[in-house]
């Protein structure tokens, strides 16, 4: 059982890290990429699902 979850968490990982690259490098001002990047790092499962959803387009 523990696999599971550690491999899991590992996905939600490559994911949180993708949506950063992504953000950082979009064309959205400073401000709004600080705070999804804030918004990954503190609710990463929330936070990705969102951003897939509302975050900053290129």
């Amino acid at each position: 059982m523990g696999l599971e979850f550690g491999l899991l968490g590992l996905i939600l990982l490559v994911l949180v890290i993708y949506a950063i690259i992504k953000t950082v490098g979009s064309s959205a001002s400073t401000g709004t990429k600080v705070i999804w990047v804030v918004v990954l790092v503190v609710f990463p499962f929330v936070g990705f699902i969102a951003w897939l959803i509302f975050g900053p387009r290129s």
